[in-house]
């Protein structure tokens, strides 16, 4: 894989992608960022020559929604290179299951159609699936089969984006996890899938990053380039409100990571439903408090590792997604740190896009034997200990 370094500034956006109000606040700036934290990189010498970009966060004072002004939609490439599957985590395993027991309760899912939007490699829509006795086609431009969940006559996958000229596949259930945010157009989309879906009864379920979790608690690791949006739950519900669906429920999940949402289509016309005066007003008090937040981090994470490196001390981090990758490149780390963790082993031997660290499984500690490890992630907190005790690692463990 064969790439240029590029440091995209395109032009300052000023318009709310939900609401299209025009009362936008910038109030968070980070520079020279990897546009695609989840690409793998076979190559050090490629990965630390990723492309890169500017990320400026702005506030929508009308809906709440909080969007990257400069983000380029040019830049973002799916490929068979990406790589976010976190179904190697048990833990997430477990979640992951309680989602997929979750809609097929509610809704009855028994030998019924199911669509899912952006499904990577296809573990959920499989485990909707096998569970309910569905068939599933899933939609994803990056999709590569794994053998982990083969295509069969109950599972198909189409190598594309979503889109109406798939209005003939017909669902009982369209799934979209961790991806809405990922879109340049939102609420197009949101018109786009209500078109497709017509006057069927077609439940729709989204799962994306909940930005107040990254704003209270100071997970200023959760800003990335390949997320143009950040929704609170009001910003999700206006969002769909205005687009023609019924808001079923919206709920925190994932220790309150993550934002799920149930939708059915409407054929009423609904008014657009707009998050209360308070609650945009505590959201304005978390976001005005974020760049500072994310500055007191950086620099206190430089002088750890700064005194880890005098006292001649090894450090990994555990965890290769979106955070670690955050974490390394804010803070400018080379030779600090030489490896990171991570448990799914289709990134094993790559390496980290922009700051150029190899990912190793787990076994490779049993040689390494570091004296810190960095957790990226704190619910995985426990199964990374269990792990690391199994290698029989005496290891300070620290929570990024």
């Amino acid at each position: 894989m064969v790439v240029h370094r590029v440091i995209v500034k395109p032009p300052l956006q000023s318009q709310c992608p939900v609401c299209k109000g025009l009362n936008v606040e910038p109030f968070f700036d980070i520079s020279q960022v990897p546009v695609h934290c989840n690409l793998m990189w076979p190559k050090r010498d490629d990965a630390l020559s990723a492309p890169r970009g500017e990320i400026r966060l702005g506030f929508c004072h009308q809906c709440g929604h909080i969007f990257n002004l400069t983000f380029s939609s040019d830049l973002m490439h799916y490929s068979k290179w990406y790589e976010n599957s976190l179904h190697f985590s048990s833990r997430f395993q477990s979640y992951a299951r309680t989602m997929a027991e979750r809609l097929i309760d509610r809704y009855d899912l028994h030998n019924k159609e199911i669509i899912e939007i952006g499904s990577g490699k296809g573990e959920f829509l499989g485990l909707l699936c096998e569970l309910g006795n569905n068939r599933g086609i899933g939609f994803d431009p990056g999709y590569v089969e794994t053998g982990d969940i083969p295509a069969t006559q109950r599972v198909t996958f189409i190598q594309d984006y979503y889109s109406e000229q798939y209005a003939r596949y017909q669902a009982d259930l369209i799934c979209c996890r961790q991806t809405l945010e990922h879109l340049y157009r939102p609420a197009e989309f949101a018109m786009m899938l209500r078109r497709s879906i017509g006057e069927r009864k077609t439940i729709a379920f989204f799962e994306v990053p909940n930005v107040l979790f990254m704003l209270r608690s100071r997970s200023v690791w959760d800003v990335i380039y390949e997320h143009y949006s950040y929704f609170s739950s009001g910003s999700l519900a206006y969002l769909f409100t205005a687009n023609g669906f019924r808001v079923l429920s919206v709920e925190d999940s994932y220790e309150g990571q993550y934002l799920i949402m149930d939708v059915e289509p409407s054929s009423d016309a609904l008014s657009p439903r707009f998050p209360e005066p308070q609650e945009l007003s505590q959201l304005y008090q978390d976001v005005q408090a974020f760049q500072e937040h994310f500055q007191n981090k950086v620099a206190y994470w430089r002088q750890q590792l700064g005194h880890l490196k005098a006292e001649g001390k090894r450090v990994v981090i555990w965890g290769a997604g979106s955070k670690g990758v955050t974490f390394l490149n804010a803070l400018g780390i080379r030779g600090e740190i030489e490896y990171v963790v991570d448990i799914n082993p289709r990134k094993t031997g790559m390496y980290v896009a922009g700051s150029g660290q190899r990912i190793v499984d787990p076994s490779f500690l049993r040689v390494y034997r570091p004296d810190a490890i960095l957790i990226m992630n704190p619910i995985y907190e426990s199964e990374i200990r269990e792990q690391a005790h199994a290698l029989g690692l005496d290891a300070d463990f620290l929570l990024v």
